[in-house]
């Protein structure tokens, strides 16, 4: 499923009508008739290939997106899940990449890294690479489509499918509500409708897929005239095509296919399920009823109904359901959108002990609002707003350009259809919100689902029968083995020219660092800035150091709050007019607390630049300590609390930070505080934080836009001068751990599908000589993603894990090195063996063509290095924080360059000793924790939640 809708997403077309004015702030209108789009160029290979260029020259950068019409829509029954596993497949290996294939290339090229994603409807393969490696991936991409189905053997296949399984047991099996589309999609869908089944399948279907399945699907769906190619960024077009031409030109064309008949789902009655969810500690409802496709004409109209129903305080739902029946503190509509079909869903995630009919009452109350009082022309006016913002931090990237072009050709083969979905957003109005609702809500069937709590079933709705999860009952040994190293032997395919030898790189690249200014307040704030007119978006923050630091330990839970009622009402507006406000401007600001700093983050339209400034300014001074605000805040932390203790990642986290920074500090707590800390604190605990610790002084602001120095220098004056400096007192710096031998820790998590595993130790801070060294000598162990010796050996080797990886996270204290992953239950103590293992063998084995891979990866990846707004408030925040040169980039870049085999050994054995390490993991203690004394490291010790 999408998680954002499309046309919401992307539409965009703004009349100075569309914005209202704010009390003071008021917002300044865009050109009449102003229409946003995305230039491309398209053309059609003999063969069926639709290709389309997108030229961006902002960054030496392009995105290559490979998108096929195939998702698990097209999956036969009984091999559910297909489609996703073929995506896997396809990274393995191809004929002329050979093996590791499209991820050794991603790292010796300096790619983002080559990835992809399975919908019901499309599969699509894409990274952004440096320029000059353009025509290595074309032949890359064309060797995929062209020159892969020979590689697929019976053990890949069955390594393969351990991931995928993985996959499914990290983010269904063993998380919180997982199981939850499963359940309402079996109900909406008739069982021969495509989308009765999860795009994730099932695990007996995965195990049951045959290396004849591979290839019959394969070259039923996986050729040109089912294809996309999307070019986004900074080439030559005219180059290009011929480089497409020479390397897809001669893949033969496919049977033809037919498009799949739009089929909404049908439900004759209201079919309400429940769920005893073994990883939720809070009762969880959601209703869903069906709707329409993507693009169908009520889509729009009904996308603005759900956010209007439930996005603001303004909004039926959050006043029924959040200010007046206090059930819970946010409810969840969206118009979930696809090619054939659609669904309305309504989540709603109480609070504890609150029964879901009471929940249904109030939505039943809250549609009853609506009904009677509908959407305003104001209110529309103001979700259509937002719509510019948004459509313009989608296409901030070429990835995301790429990802919009394809998307809209393969449903509608015109990539320029959001200029018509412009129109058709821009055309609702408040008499198409109504009929939409009474159309395909009001007194419609619905499916409603309750997951409780184990032994709490008396919370869900009356009425409900069980709903059927399956569930994988964990017995030791039960996987087979598998091992996919071996050499795959095969026929290779032939074509009209020596496709084994890879293109040279292009012409040498010239990155340009950007230009950094910088300037200090009389208040004492200092302001980082870049100009940068890519997009008319002004994207800013303003980092106020402290923190969880400046929390007290029996009153934890006290900077997080106090963040959080900062955007609930000023002085003079209530938490209502300033979320207008906002919003009436297309502009998001946030505030949120860490461990280190408290951080306002902005966005907003360049013309309402000065505008939201004022609304920033106005928060920061004057804030209004709303007691109710204060009260319904604090419940939802409450609320996040109580989640958390079943939440295994979230289990291994909390545990992870008390090992590596011990109980007694300020630094092991959760920035959300514990039940019992959260409950001691008053609202007079936030004015002491805020008056104590909101300075100036201590605060540095990084702004991105086309804005220079002098003008954002003046649209700060009145905030140097109103925002006074008072003294602030940071904490010192925490120093590394004197390493102690390794201990083996354990979190018992019942019936736990997975185990999640955390290995590390406090190792270096940022500003420490060796910190940079050091996370240049991790690549290759576990900070080069499919480059690493982790994730070779324990997701492509043995299929152990879905995901692992290891990071040095230091600021000016010293931060620890990590190892993470979640892995197979049953594995759970080869695969820490495995990873002890590696880290022995590191050092001693690390070699020359490791070194050149890192070198190659981390030099060449400059290139990305600056393309978005976040990268470069990324990069101002280092300069701001660290006191490093603008420049710093470079400096870094020499470091590498500099870097020697000896140099990575030496680092290697001095901070990466896994007998001085930490080992948690949190799963089934039942099975697992009498084994873990296997690892070597002494009796493991259980530790409570």
């Amino acid at each position: 499923m999408k998680t954002v809708p499309s046309s919401l997403l992307l539409a965009a077309c703004f009349t100075s009508a569309l914005l209202i004015p704010a009390h003071a702030a008021t917002p300044k209108a865009p050109a009449p008739n102003a229409v946003l789009k995305v230039d491309f160029q398209k053309f059609t290979l003999a063969n069926g290939l639709e290709v389309i260029f997108h030229i961006d020259r902002s960054d030496p950068v392009v995105a290559v997106n490979l998108t096929a019409h195939v998702g698990s829509a097209r999956e036969k029954a009984g091999r559910t899940g297909f489609a996703h596993l073929f995506e896997h497949l396809l990274f393995l290996e191809s004929e002329n990449l050979g093996k590791g294939g499209l991820d050794k290339m991603s790292a010796r090229i300096g790619g983002s890294g080559a990835n992809g994603s399975t919908s019901q409807d499309r599969t699509n393969y894409l990274q952004t690479v440096p320029k000059d490696a353009l025509e290595k991936m074309i032949w890359a991409e064309a060797d995929k489509l062209g020159w892969f189905i020979n590689t697929v053997t019976e053990p890949v296949l069955a390594k393969e499918k351990q991931v995928v399984k993985n996959e499914k047991r990290q983010s269904v099996d063993n998380a919180p509500y997982g199981h939850t589309f499963y359940v309402i999609n079996k109900a909406l869908y008739p069982t021969d409708h495509p989308y009765n089944w999860q795009v994730i399948g099932s695990l007996d279907d995965l195990q049951n897929a045959n290396v004849d399945d591979v290839k019959e699907f394969f070259r039923l769906w996986y050729v040109p005239n089912n294809v996309t190619l999307v070019l986004a960024g900074d080439f030559d077009p005219v180059q290009a095509r011929k480089w497409v031409e020479k390397y897809f030109s001669e893949i033969k064309r496919g049977e033809s296919i037919k498009p799949m008949a739009k089929r909404p789902g049908v439900i004759k009655d209201n079919v309400k399920l429940a769920h005893e969810d073994n990883f939720a500690k809070l009762p969880e409802l959601n209703m869903a009823w069906p709707s329409v496709e993507d693009l169908h004409a009520d889509s729009y109209a009904l996308e603005v109904l759900a956010e209007y129903l439930s996005e603001t305080k303004r909004a039926p739902f959050y006043k029924v359901l959040v200010e007046d029946s206090k059930l819970t503190s946010k409810v969840r509509i969206n118009n979930l959108t696809s090619e054939l079909a659609g669904q309305f869903m309504l989540t709603v995630r109480a609070f504890e002990g609150k029964k879901l009919d009471d929940v249904v009452a109030a939505v039943d109350q809250a549609f009853a609002s609506f009904e009677q009082e509908g959407i305003s022309q104001k209110d529309l006016n103001r979700i259509k707003a937002g719509l510019e913002t948004r459509f313009y931090n989608a296409v901030s990237s070429v990835l995301g350009k790429s990802a919009l072009l394809a998307e809209y050709n393969y449903l509608s083969g015109n990539p320029g259809y959001v200029e018509e979905g412009v129109k058709k957003t821009l055309a609702v109005t408040p008499a198409d919100v109504r009929r939409v609702y009474n159309t395909y809500i009001k007194g419609k069937p619905f499916v409603a689902t309750s997951f409780v709590p184990k032994g709490q079933l008396s919370l869900a709705l009356s009425g409900s029968d069980k709903a059927e999860v399956v569930e994988e009952k964990l017995v030791q040994g039960a996987e087979d083995a598998v091992d996919a190293s071996a050499d795959a032997a095969y026929t290779k395919t032939p074509s009209r020219f020596d496709r084994s030898r890879e293109p040279a790189y292009g012409a040498a690249l010239a990155v340009k660092v950007p230009q950094v200014w910088d300037t200090r307040l009389s208040n004492g704030m200092r302001v980082h800035g870049i100009r940068n007119s890519e997009v008319p978006l002004v994207q800013f923050d303003i980092a106020i150091d402290g923190g969880l630091l400046l929390d007290q330990l029996d009153k934890v839970g006290v900077a997080n709050l106090m963040a959080r009622m900062m955007t609930q009402g000023t002085a003079n507006r209530t938490p209502q007019e300033l979320e207008e406000a906002i919003l009436q401007l297309g502009a998001t600001i946030n505030v949120a607390a860490g461990t280190e700093e408290v951080r306002v983050s902005v966005t907003t339209l360049a013309r309402n630049y000065q505008a939201t400034l004022a609304l920033v300014q106005e928060m920061l001074l004057q804030p209004r300590w709303d007691e109710k605000e204060f009260a319904l805040i604090k419940q939802s932390v409450l609320s996040q609390i109580r989640q958390q203790e079943a939440d295994p990642n979230a289990l291994a986290n909390s545990n992870y930070r008390n090992l590596i920074y011990g109980n007694d500090t300020i630094r092991s707590r959760n920035i959300l505080g514990t039940a019992e800390t959260v409950n001691a604190i008053a609202i007079a605990d936030l004015k002491q934080y805020y008056r104590a610790n909101l300075s100036p002084s201590v605060a540095r602001m990084h702004v991105i836009g086309a804005l220079p120095k002098q003008a954002v220098g003046r649209s700060l004056a009145e905030l140097s001068g109103k925002w006074q400096a008072r003294p602030v007192t940071l904490p010192a710096a925490t120093a590394a751990t004197d390493q102690v031998p390794a201990k083996v820790y354990f979190v018992d998590v019942p019936d736990a599908k997975q185990s999640v595993v955390h290995v590390g130790y406090r190792a270096l801070a940022a500003t420490d000589t060796d910190y940079h060294p050091a996370t240049v000598a991790n690549y290759i162990l576990g900070g080069g993603s499919f480059a690493s010796r982790l994730t070779q050996q324990l997701r492509e080797g043995k299929g152990y894990t879905y995901g692992i990886s290891s990071n040095f996270s230091g600021s000016k204290s010293a931060g620890p090195f990590t190892i993470a992953s979640g892995v197979r239950s049953n594995v759970t103590l080869e695969s820490t063996q495995l990873v002890k293992q590696i880290l022995l063998d590191y050092a001693p084995t690390y070699s020359e063509a490791d070194l050149e891979t890192t070198k190659n990866f981390l030099i060449k990846s400059t290139a990305r290095a600056f393309e978005t707004s976040g990268a470069k408030l990324g990069m101002l925040d280092n300069i701001s924080k660290y006191g490093w040169r603008a420049n710093y980039v470079k400096d870094r870049e020499q470091i590498v360059k500099a870097m020697t085999l000896p140099q990575i050994q030496a680092l290697s054995q001095k901070y990466l000793n896994p007998s001085k390490m930490v080992w948690l993991v949190v799963g089934d203690a039942k099975t697992q924790l009498p084994r873990m004394k296997d690892l070597g490291f002494g009796e493991p010790v259980l530790i409570g939640k």
